[in-house]
């Protein structure tokens, strides 16, 4: 398949690529101001750009990625406020800053529960216990491969690609500490099944979240990019597993024990989903509203895990004293109380206020008429296919987030089918490379050494492969969605 584009938009779509990400709502309060060939214009491009940069280059500055975002948001719309006070639409400007600012509070609050959950669960050792199974039971360096891949591919739809890609890649740095290249080896597998298995979830990515969200596509819906989404994990592991060294590690004995009430916030989790799901379905209501609910219902279990610890503490020193478990009563005298609040402190905020410049920045863009020059380009000089393929193999150098977040302000007249292209392609296409995806990012942190950028280059043409097979099965499997429209 040639991904060839005409010369001649060469220029525009590298423009148009610097205004991903607005607020549909932000777009419809625009007044009639083009400011795309004006200097304040081409002051905030330069802004976004010098931000960008600085973003991707967090591995080597050592600088976090929010930092650039928040400052050339701020900056993007002092610029746009100015311009309106000057031309007598002040208001205008602030209607367009509070409904991106609205559409991104959505976004956050329902990623702040999530991550809250997946904290409370790692603090309760369920992580932790899943890793110890995988370690004791001594499996070959071929088994390791596929178990912790398909573990990855399993465990994102709900647990999120990135804490999932964590969770396996410190099984992998434990069990063959040492050795470089089956680590690397792993952790391309790893990353490339985390963000083929968050595509078919709206709880697997952010991206497939916006687009539920949008009610571009229904909960159910995502579904349909299941075998594609398979595909795309399993052309390159398949290829890759070749290259799997006949090797048995020696077996770990760790045993982990889980804390009192892990289980049940994993059922609490699991009941706020529902209750995400009920909302946006059922309700027509935003999903955060079933996610903040959710947070109450683990408000109320930590209340009652509070009240109930000290009987439970006395209960096991009880049966510790009887066996003559010195161990076990060191740890007991070591158990703190669970909180909750402690549990959303440790939610990922850079990553959230990443999120959030991200979506200012480009909301001023957007606002400033830049939107509209990308979406002429891709939208009506192009096929909606190419374009979406085009979009995907892009968010593995810009970040999919402002990508989901540019064709959902475009809102091109697409039909179901290619909705669904763009939830994929954005999804998964952040594998070719390392850098290309917040997991492949975090895992290159994780296995520092291990896993690095040439390392993960190495494989992309079967990752690309994997991308192309995905894309094409998508367009046989569910070819009667391309002639389905949304109605938006």
């Amino acid at each position: 398949m040639r991904l060839a584009f005409p010369p001649r938009h060469a220029l525009g779509l590298s423009l148009g690529l610097l205004a991903l990400l607005a607020s549909p709502l932000a777009l419809a309060a625009a007044g009639p101001l083009d400011l795309t060939n004006t200097m304040v214009g081409g002051m905030a491009l330069v802004f976004f750009v010098l931000a960008y940069l600085l973003v991707m280059g967090e591995e080597f500055l050592k600088m976090r990625k929010s930092k650039p975002v928040l400052v050339a948001a701020g900056i993007i719309w002092a610029l746009v406020g100015w311009v309106y006070v000057q031309a007598g639409q002040p208001q205008a400007a602030e209607d367009a800053f509070r409904h991106t600012l609205l559409e991104f509070t959505e976004l956050m609050l329902f990623l702040l529960v999530a991550m809250t959950y997946i904290n409370a669960m790692d603090e309760r050792r369920v992580f932790d216990a899943l890793r110890a199974w995988m370690l004791e039971r001594g499996f070959s360096y071929r088994s390791l491969f596929w178990i912790t891949g398909s573990l990855a591919f399993v465990i994102s739809p709900i647990a999120d690609n990135l804490t999932t890609a964590l969770l396996m890649c410190a099984v992998v740095t434990k069990v063959a500490e040492g050795d470089h290249r089956f680590i690397n080896l792993c952790c391309v597998n790893i990353v490339v099944a985390a963000n083929a298995g968050g595509a078919f979830s709206p709880f697997g990515d952010i991206t497939t979240l916006m687009v539920w969200q949008a009610g571009m596509v229904k909960f159910y819906e995502f579904f349909d990019l299941l075998l594609p989404s398979l595909v795309n994990y399993l052309v390159p592991a398949v290829a890759m597993s070749f290259f799997v060294k006949k090797h048995r590690p020696a077996p770990h004995g760790e045993h982990v024990e889980l804390k009192r009430g892990a289980r049940r916030i994993i059922l609490l989790f699991l009941l706020t989903v529902a209750s995400a799901v009920a909302c946006h379905t059922l309700l027509h209501l935003p999903p955060v509203l079933g996610m903040m609910t959710g947070l109450g219902y683990l408000q109320f279990f930590g209340y009652y895990l509070r009240r109930t610890l000290n009987r439970s503490l006395a209960r096991k020193r009880d049966i510790a004293v009887r066996r003559g478990d010195q161990h076990a009563l060191e740890r007991l005298g070591s158990v703190v109380p669970f909180d909750v609040f402690n549990r959303i402190a440790r939610a990922e905020w850079d990553t959230l206020l990443f999120f959030y410049g991200v979506v200012m920045c480009v909301g001023g863009l957007g606002f400033m008429g830049y939107l509209s020059l990308l979406s002429e380009l891709l939208y009506t000089q192009w096929d909606a296919t190419w374009a979406n393929i085009a979009l995907g193999l892009m968010s593995a150098v810009i970040d999919n987030i402002p990508v989901m977040f540019a064709v959902l302000t475009m809102e091109p007249e697409m039909s179901h089918g290619h909705w669904l292209l763009i939830t994929l392609t954005a999804g998964v296409g952040g594998s070719l490379l390392s850098v290309g995806s917040a997991a492949g990012v975090a895992v290159m942190g994780q296995a520092r050494g291990s896993y690095t950028f040439m390392g993960h280059l190495r494989w992309s043409p079967i990752i690309l492969l994997g991308y192309v097979a995905s894309i094409l099965l998508h367009l046989w499997l569910n070819d009667a969605s391309f002639s389905v429209y949304n109605g938006h």
